[in-house]
């Protein structure tokens, strides 16, 4: 009998036993399994950055964080597949001094003579456009001014999907420096010690940061929301233009985003200047591409622009006496005389609708808003100056530049040589259309969308450059680890 009982008692302890290591399996898996639902949820999901002037970051516990890059396969966290992997970009919690505090007196001092407020209202998109010739969708369309890059990259890197706060685990480290606007305050004062002084007071402050000695900036990026040239003044005389802020040893190493590059420098990246579309989700996009396909074009071509009289070699003028002579198969918006109709996204586009090709000579520099306005209108750009487009936006337009504009040589204008009625009307109606469709198909490339509505839209210019962005840190990154 008492065998008996020891034997039941010693298979209750092995039950016991089992029943104890099954439960702890069981709670290790469900636990394994919760945290990663967790970390996969969280890598999905878009932090946005707090409203405070100094663009402070959520707190470290929202954000996808992992010990160190070294111990991980590629592409995983914890087990899970890791969408962010390779993207993840950290902003610098600059002073406000750099950014938010400069365009605070935008009703004086931001732009000299200009009440810029206006300008850097809705973050970055100005004010609401007008409709009144009912040419414009009743949302998404905003009187954007070209120089107010920096303000809307700002506010769209607030939204972007891959944001941490851990700059260890980032793949690039985003500096919301607004040079543009800095520079812009000083562009006509002789004193060069003021146009020079922010830029050296930021040069100063990123060198002593942690996150530099990494790759020594080599991974840093910021937007310029002017041409490079603003920035890159060679010479201590007060007639020099710009600042030299491009010349800095500091920023040498980190990648500009810039509306105007030098195509053979190794920083610059060129993007494109904001336009008046900033739509919210895919359907509006669709919804206007719709539009202006089945739009009819009565002008062979028009020219929305200026004659530039003092700037050497300009064949504004020359342009101008060409769309006249052509009278009713060129449509003119001379800004000289018209300037007010110049700045209304109505007028613009409507004469943009109503051609089959938009003439964009170059002007105070190379490239142009118009160029990016007539693609946003359906109108096929016409280049004069292959700095106009083709040696600047290469990863927004295509190779083949045939394939959606017109290219005519500078010198032809200027002497005389070429009418640019005859080689716009010798183009095949076959070829005007297939252009034509190209040049609609550009449109979500060269937006800058609204974030407002979850960013619910196709790739648009911001994503793809923040994907050269990418690309360009982490080959210096592959480069610098065989050195």
């Amino acid at each position: 009998m008492g065998k008996s009982t020891v034997g039941g008692k010693s298979r209750n302890k092995e039950l016991l036993y089992v029943f104890m290591t099954w439960l702890v399996f069981c709670t290790l898996m469900l636990s394994g399994h919760y945290s990663s639902l967790i970390d996969l949820t969280m890598s999905s999901t878009p932090f946005p950055i707090s409203g405070k002037s100094t663009f402070s970051l959520p707190t470290k516990s929202l954000f996808p964080i992992r010990k160190t890059k070294e111990n991980l396969p590629d592409g995983k966290r914890d087990g899970v597949l890791d969408s962010c992997s390779g993207r993840y970009i950290y902003i610098h919690d600059l002073p406000s001094r750099f950014n938010v505090d400069i365009i605070k007196n935008c009703n004086s001092s931001l732009i000299k003579w200009f009440d810029m407020c206006k300008c850097v209202m809705n973050g970055g998109f100005g004010p609401a456009a007008s409709n009144s010739r009912d040419i414009l969708q009743e949302h998404s369309w905003y009187a954007t001014d070209q120089f107010s890059l920096e303000v809307i990259f700002h506010n769209r890197m607030k939204k972007y999907q891959c944001l941490t706060n851990e700059s260890s685990l980032a793949s690039a480290i985003y500096v919301p420096f607004y040079a543009g606007h800095d520079v812009s305050r000083y562009l006509w004062e002789s004193n060069i010690s003021a146009r020079d002084a922010a830029g050296v007071d930021f040069s100063d402050w990123i060198n002593k940061q942690p996150e530099w000695k990494t790759m020594w900036g080599k991974d840093h990026f910021f937007v310029a929301g002017r041409i490079i040239w603003d920035f890159r003044r060679e010479t201590n005389k007060s007639s020099g233009w710009g600042n030299n802020l491009m010349l800095l040893s500091e920023v040498k190493n980190m990648t500009v985003l810039t509306i105007e590059s030098i195509p053979w420098s190794p920083t610059d990246i060129a993007i494109p200047y904001p336009t008046y579309f900033h739509p919210t989700c895919q359907e509006e996009v669709e919804a206007w591409q719709k539009k202006i396909k089945q739009q009819k074009r009565p002008y062979l071509y028009s020219f929305v622009g200026a004659p530039r009289p003092n700037t050497q070699g300009s064949i504004r003028g020359r342009i101008i006496e060409q769309c006249l002579d052509s009278r009713e198969k060129c449509k003119l918006l001379n800004c000289n005389i018209s300037s007010n109709d110049c700045y209304d996204p109505g007028r613009v586009m409507e004469i943009f609708l109503n051609s089959r090709f938009c003439l964009q000579p170059t002007g105070d520099s190379y490239t142009r808003r118009s160029t990016f306005d007539s693609i946003l209108g359906g109108c096929i750009p016409v280049f004069f100056n292959p700095g106009g487009a083709y040696g600047q936006y290469v990863s927004y337009l295509p190779k083949n530049h045939s394939d959606y504009s017109v290219f005519i040589p500078e010198s032809d204008i200027r002497e005389g040589k070429t009418s640019i009625e005859e080689v716009l009307r010798k183009k095949s109606e076959q070829e005007v259309v297939k252009m034509q469709e190209e040049v609609i198909k550009l449109i979500p490339k060269v937006i800058y969308v609204d974030p407002s509505s979850g960013l619910n839209t196709s790739e648009d210019a911001f994503d793809i450059s923040i994907k050269k962005v990418l690309e360009r840190v982490n080959t210096t990154r592959r480069g610098m680890k065989t050195v």
